[in-house]
């Protein structure tokens, strides 16, 4: 049986090659005929059908050049190639420059043949007719077409009836894409847009229905099933509100992406994508200074820590965008560095990419790496980052968020690593958490070291990143999925969110902008309600809170805070040249006292004693503060005081 099959799939290609050369002859034996028309008809039009017997007698004798030149220059211009059932705008450009190209050309020809030339009115009548006749036969199949799919769509029912929002030039090419090529799907019923001057107009055929705020209704009452926001510079706020229109009718709602993903600024229905709790959002598009940051980047051996988790695995794509000479891997979980080093070997081959199945905290490990591949630039993500976890755990968070990052930082010390920046956390200020009190006392090593060593140390500080692995967001979704309840812990709980591209798009940044021993802090936004972030996750599933998934509050958890902050007041930070970076102002450690609490610190890593760990903690970090008294201080604040509120240095 199979060797038989080399014998078919030749056989298939023949048979194909043999249908592809009739094709082409029947295709240029169409437009032979169209051309002769077309001169006929000049001739025709100009002597009001009573051709003289001189020009009569010579039609055949300049038919043959025209014929030649006319094939020649659409050959040319690669017109005998496309399949008429898909002629576009392009297509008639490309005819109108053919028919001027080979008209003059005729018109050459016609006067070295001599004597007889033709009159002027019959190359321009000529000229007009060809692409008049061959575009009319070109668009009209493909009007045939659309009408053919059109039918045979409304005769087999199930096509989904859908609004469009924007009538613009996105909303425009979507429609056209749709009554083109996927009438038989969709039912386009209608557009929806704010401009007064678009209303009672009709694009592609398709009426403007109304404004956007009229979405709700008409959805309800024409039985649409399907909106599309055709609008890529669509803020956050707007498309929440209108998620928030369609919400109680059942229809789903899709977006294309932003104007900075779209393929060549062009609409395709294939870029269509759910509603994500990103957009609801509406994070602007972080402006990299690509420059600084590929000076920082290019051409170096750059480590990155914890290279397997959400933040890690991001920023190890982002940096390989720069053309670093290497990029080393450093992972602890096996199965995460796998996924992460075949990703990058796909998406950048040119990049060498080297995967370390290493331990932070095994400091021979760690030596061993720097001492084979010399990293100039370290990036440390590794850490233990669950609240709840930690607290449970407290051991762990000192030898890994602590110990670890001082055995990493030291070894860069030691071996002469350019730049070291570490990725912090929100939790760290004030913090009320053994996570957040460990990250805070990597954050006073690496400062303090920085006034000692070399090499420049970097921190970089931030929220909570939408979809990382274990995090809220994912948490809530599988909830929905299992069918709730969706668990808060408190109505008022808020925090600061970003995507995880922008955080490490910043990271660099802060990376390429340091000169050791700052704090940089990236501005996160107004923060967010967790019960809101629910909320909107629901509804994005298609299903009603509070109906369909209860969501159910179940009381903060050991270590947590109503409200983070991104800097303390002591930090003030202050602007820098980029907008969504500010920086702390540096706190000057003893370095003596600083290595009498790790000592400290590492004595009671290894009890189950949690009060003595955190009374370690608390004679490093002195704004370290217990749960309960947290607790009430959240309390007493209604509102959370972001950044640009909390001092005026931090306006933008």
């Amino acid at each position: 049986m199979n060797s038989d099959r080399p014998g078919r799939n030749q056989s298939h290609r023949e048979m194909k090659s043999v249908f592809l050369v009739y094709r082409r002859a029947f295709v240029i034996a169409a437009h032979l005929a169209m051309w002769t028309a077309s001169l006929y008809s000049a001739f025709l039009l100009r002597f009001e059908f009573a051709i003289p017997g001189l020009y009569l007698h010579n039609i055949p004798r300049w038919l043959i050049p025209l014929l030649v030149v006319r094939s020649a220059v659409h050959a040319a211009f690669g017109l005998f190639h496309g399949l008429w059932r898909y002629s576009s705008s392009r297509d008639l450009i490309g005819l109108v420059k053919a028919a001027l190209v080979s008209t003059a050309l005729f018109a050459l020809v016609v006067t070295l043949l001599g004597p007889t030339g033709l009159p002027r009115s019959v190359y321009v009548m000529d000229l007009l007719g060809s692409i008049v006749i061959v575009g009319g036969v070109r668009f009209s199949i493909r009007a045939i077409r659309e009408l053919a799919v059109q039918a045979a769509g409304a005769t087999s029912g199930g096509r989904k009836k859908l609004i469009v929002v924007g009538a613009g030039d996105a909303g425009e090419m979507l429609m056209r894409e749709i009554t083109r090529t996927h009438s038989a799907k969709y039912e386009p019923v209608g557009f929806v847009d704010d401009s007064r001057m678009k209303l009672g107009e009709r694009i592609h055929g398709v009426p403007v229905l109304g404004e956007i705020s009229s979405i709700g209704r008409l959805v309800e009452s024409l039985g649409v099933e399907e909106v599309i926001l055709a609008i890529p510079s669509l803020s956050g706020k707007d498309m929440r509100r209108i998620v928030d229109m369609c919400a109680t009718t059942k229809a789903r709602v899709r977006t294309l992406p932003g104007v900075d993903r779209l393929i060549d600024g062009r609409v395709m229905v294939s870029q269509l994508q759910s509603v994500k709790i990103e957009d609801l959002l509406g994070r602007a598009a972080v402006q990299l200074d690509a420059e600084s940051v590929s000076n920082f980047l290019r051409s170096r051996v750059v480590m990155v820590t914890g290279a397997g988790g959400s933040i890690g695995s991001e920023l190890c794509r982002q940096i390989a965008r720069f053309g670093p000479r290497k990029i080393l891997l450093v992972e602890q979980a096996e199965n995460n560095l796998f996924h992460v080093h075949r990703l990058l070997v796909r998406e950048f081959p040119d990049v060498p990419v080297v995967p370390c199945v290493a331990d932070v905290c095994d400091t021979q490990r760690m030596a061993a790496i720097f001492q084979s591949e010399a990293p100039q630039v370290v990036f440390h993500a590794a850490a233990h980052k669950h609240v709840p976890m930690m607290e449970e755990n407290s051991g762990e968070a000192i030898k890994n968020n602590v110990f670890g990052s001082k055995k990493v930082a030291d070894l860069a010390s030691e071996h002469g690593v350019e730049k070291f920046v570490m990725v912090s956390t929100d939790k760290a200020v004030n913090p009320t958490s053994i996570m957040g009190v460990s990250k805070r006392a990597a954050e006073i090593y690496v400062q303090a070291l920085s006034q000692r060593s070399r090499t420049q140390y970097v921190t970089v500080r931030f929220g909570n990143v939408l979809g990382s692995a274990g995090s809220v967001i994912p948490l809530f979704q599988e909830q929905i999925v299992a069918g709730g309840p969706v668990t808060v812990t408190h109505p008022e709980m808020k925090r600061y969110f970003m995507t995880i591209p922008e955080a490490c798009q910043l990271i660099m940044q802060a990376g390429a902008m340091g000169e050791g021993g700052e704090i940089f802090v990236l501005d996160m936004g107004d923060p967010v309600k967790i019960v809101d972030l629910a909320r909107d996750l629901i509804t994005l599933s298609g299903l009603t809170p509070g109906a369909d998934i209860e969501i159910k509050f179940t009381g903060m958890r050991a270590g947590e805070k109503l409200f983070e902050e991104l800097a303390t007041d002591d930090e003030h930070a202050d602007k820098t040249r980029h907008p969504k970076i500010f920086v702390g102002r540096f706190r000057p450690y003893d370095w003596e006292r600083v290595q009498n609490s790790l000592s400290e610190l590492l004595s009671v890593s290894d009890g189950g004693d949690r009060e003595a760990v955190k009374r370690a903690f608390a004679r490093l970090v002195p704004e370290y503060a217990s749960p309960a008294r947290a607790k009430s201080d959240d309390t007493e604040r209604k509102t959370p005081a972001p950044p640009s509120s909390r001092t005026s240095k931090f306006v933008n």
